[in-house]
C-alpha cells in the first residue's frame, strides 16, 4: 500500500433489514448503482476500493466509473473514467474480501465529491453495504456507467453498497481514522450534506492549515463488547481491517462503548428489533475492550485518542445503572492516561444535550451537535 492513502471510507455490514428499507438483502441484477461522496484530502490519482466483505459468493462486477459530481445522479462531462482490475473492466470480487480497482489519473482536492458508478449485469446476491450513509444512492436499470445525467437514476436509497473506500496519491500520509457508533456515523444530522462530525473535524483541521484525512469508521448501533448481526461486529474485532488496514493513517480516535451500557435499558421498550442482542455489559468490560484496541494501535505505531462517552439524559438509554456506567468510564477515560490524548467530549456538550445541539432524541446531536463536537478537539491531541 506504499504510495496510497485513505481519503474516504466507511465500515461494510452484513445485509439486514437495519433501521430504514434498503436493498442489501435483494441485492442487485442489471443495474447500476451511482454513489456519491466527499474526499477529507485530495491527491493526483486514485483507486476505489470494493468490498464482498460478507458475500457468499463472488460479487461480478460488469464495469465501473468514476467523475467529479456535481449534485444528484448526475457528473461532470468530460470528467468520467473506467477503472480496472488487472487492466480488465470487468472482474469479480472473491467473496469475504475487499478489492482495489487499478489507479487511474484523477485530481481531486480536499472536499471534493466524486461519483462512483457500478453495474451489476448479473445477480449479486445479498450486498455487503453500510446501511447509515446518510447520502442517497441511485439506481437505473440497465448499464449506465457513461451516463453524466441522473435522468435514469430513478430509484433511491440511504445506504452504500459495495463500496468500502477511495484511495489517493501525492498527499501526506497521516490520516486519522474514526472509530465508534452512530455518533461518529452521524444519526441525527442532515443527510446529503456531510456534517458528521468526522467530515467536520476534517473541515476544522484543513481551515487551520493542517489538512489530513479524516476517515468515518462509524457504525449506527456498533458495541465495543458484542457483536449484531445487523449493527456490525464489535469495534475490537473490526479493528485491523477498519483501523490497521487503512493506507496513510497514524492516529486513531476512538468514540464507542454508549452502546455496551445503554441498550439492554430498552430491551423491553425498543421499537428497533434490529438492536438486539440486549446483553448486559459493565463499565469494566466496556474499558477492556478499549484496552484491547489501544494495545494493537501501539503495536502498529498509531497515536491512540480516546474520547469520552457524550450526555445521555433524557434518553431513552438514560437509567440509574446506565448513567453509572457512563460515569465509570468516562473517568477511567480521563483519569487513567492509558490513551495518548483524550478528547473530553462530554465535558463539552454538557449533562444534557442543549436544545440547539439536539437533534430531537436528546442522544444523537444534529448539525449543530456535531459542530460543537468537532470544535472541542483541541488539534494538538491529534
Amino acid at each position: 500500500m506504499s504510495g496510497w492513502s485513505a481519503a474516504w471510507t466507511t465500515s461494510p455490514q452484513r445485509p439486514g433489514a437495519g433501521f430504514a428499507p434498503n436493498w442489501s438483502e435483494e441485492g442487485f441484477s442489471d443495474q447500476s448503482a451511482r454513489q456519491t461522496v466527499r474526499l477529507s484530502v485530495g491527491g493526483d490519482s486514485l483507486r476505489v476500493r470494493l468490498t464482498n466483505r460478507y458475500g457468499t459468493v463472488p460479487l461480478q462486477i460488469a464495469g465501473v466509473t468514476v467523475a467529479a459530481a456535481v449534485g444528484r445522479a448526475a457528473v461532470r462531462p468530460g470528467t468520467l473514467r473506467e477503472l480496472t482490475v488487472d487492466g480488465e473492466p470487468s472482474f469479480a470480487v472473491p467473496p469475504g474480501a475487499d478489492l482495489a480497482t487499478d489507479p487511474v489519473a484523477f485530481a481531486t482536492g480536499a472536499q471534493d465529491a466524486v461519483t462512483v458508478t457500478m453495474y451489476l449485469a448479473e445477480p449479486s446476491g445479498p450486498a455487503t453495504y453500510h446501511a447509515q450513509a446518510l447520502a442517497t444512492t441511485h439506481r437505473a436499470k440497465g448499464d449506465r456507467l457513461a451516463d453524466t445525467g441522473g435522468a435514469a437514476f430513478t430509484e433511491t436509497s440511504q445506504s452504500w453498497y459495495h463500496l468500502s473506500a477511495i484511495d489517493v496519491t501525492g498527499t501526506a500520509g497521516d490520516g486519522i481514522v474514526v472509530l465508534g457508533d452512530s455518533l461518529v456515523d452521524g444519526t441525527g444530522g442532515t443527510p446529503d450534506t456531510d456534517r458528521r462530525f468526522p467530515d467536520l473535524l476534517a473541515r476544522r483541521l484543513a481551515a487551520a492549515g493542517r489538512p489530513r484525512a479524516v476517515l468515518n469508521q462509524g457504525i449506527g448501533g456498533n458495541r465495543v463488547t458484542v457483536d449484531s448481526p445487523w449493527l456490525g461486529d464489535r469495534t475490537p474485532a473490526r479493528f485491523d481491517r477498519d483501523v490497521l488496514a487503512q493506507p496513510g493513517v497514524s492516529t486513531v480516535i476512538v468514540l464507542a462503548g454508549i452502546n455496551d451500557i445503554a441498550i439492554s435499558e430498552i430491551a423491553d421498550a425498543s421499537p428497533f428489533p434490529v438492536l438486539a442482542p440486549y446483553t448486559e455489559v459493565s463499565a469494566d468490560e466496556v474499558i477492556a475492550g478499549h484496552r484491547d484496541m489501544i494495545d494493537r494501535a501501539r503495536a502498529a505505531g498509531l497515536r491512540t485518542v480516546g474520547t469520552t462517552l457524550l450526555p445521555i439524559r433524557g434518553s431513552a438509554f438514560s437509567t440509574t445503572r446506565s448513567e453509572a456506567k457512563r460515569a465509570a468510564v468516562n473517568a477511567w477515560l480521563r483519569e487513567s492516561g492509558e490513551y495518548d490524548a483524550v478528547i473530553d467530549l462530554a465535558r463539552a456538550m454538557g449533562d444534557v444535550l442543549a436544545p440547539a445541539h439536539d437533534s430531537g432524541d436528546h442522544l444523537h446531536p444534529g448539525d449543530a451537535g456535531y459542530r460543537a463536537m468537532a470544535d472541542a478537539v483541541d488539534l494538538a491531541a491529534l
